[in-house]
């Protein structure tokens, strides 16, 4: 998953960025509230990770203005502030959880999970669809109950897909959500990671639509 920070303490910003991406996330960071703006206006972020305590524009602004202008992806609200009225401020404004400092970056990386799971719509911890079980927090991929050894960027397409399941999801968003901004991005780059992903998951699970892009059939079909 591509995810934003926004934290100008550079000590915090250092040891979540790492935690992340531990943990198979692609992280930008923002240390300003214009930056931040801007970046999540532009980027389609899996989630964000947002100080209110900013330089310039404070954070609580900078979710208002992402709201008012139809930005949907999750935000979880970092704050020193913590009485009960600023929690519900920035709720009220647009976040979907509020943690404040200081805090366990366990914690932190245990919610953001939470809250991508959820506005995918997916309720359990470890995904899994036919024969196929992914768990984000081991970072671990097993068909039939037999673990499979993925790259990080299979691992993070599976991730995705599983996530977005029922729905087909463009080459251009899927390279969004797994490669920088510094990253190489050749045309066929996603068909080649969906080739050596399928190769070693072994089963049918990642459907082509041609000119469209993936898709993984969900086990419950929508009506």
């Amino acid at each position: 998953m591509r995810l934003l920070l926004v934290e100008d303490d550079r000590r915090i910003a250092r040891d979540v960025i790492a935690l992340l991406e531990a943990q198979g996330h692609l992280v930008d960071h923002a240390t300003d509230g214009e930056d931040a703006w801007f970046k999540g206006d532009v980027e389609d972020y899996a989630a964000v990770v947002l100080d209110l305590g900013l330089p310039g524009m404070d954070g609580l602004a900078v979710l208002k203005r992402w709201r008012e202008n139809g930005r949907t992806m999750p935000v979880l609200v970092l704050s020193a502030r913590g009485t009960w009225k600023e929690r519900v401020e920035g709720i009220d404004a647009g976040a979907d959880d509020y943690l404040p400092k200081p805090f366990e970056p366990e914690e932190l990386a245990a919610r953001l999970r939470a809250l991508i799971r959820r506005s995918a719509g997916q309720g359990r911890p470890v995904l899994e669809i036919g024969d196929v079980a992914l768990d984000p927090r081991a970072m671990r991929v097993s068909v039939k109950g037999v673990p499979r050894a993925l790259s990080p960027q299979e691992f993070r397409l599976l991730d995705y897909l599983m996530l977005q399941a029922g729905r087909v999801v463009p080459p251009s968003e899927l390279l969004e959500q797994l490669y920088g901004d510094e990253d190489s991005r050749e045309t066929n780059t996603i068909e080649v990671l969906v080739g050596r992903l399928r190769k070693k998951l072994g089963v049918e699970l990642i459907s082509t639509r041609r000119g469209f892009g993936y898709t993984i059939e969900r086990d419950d079909p929508a009506p």
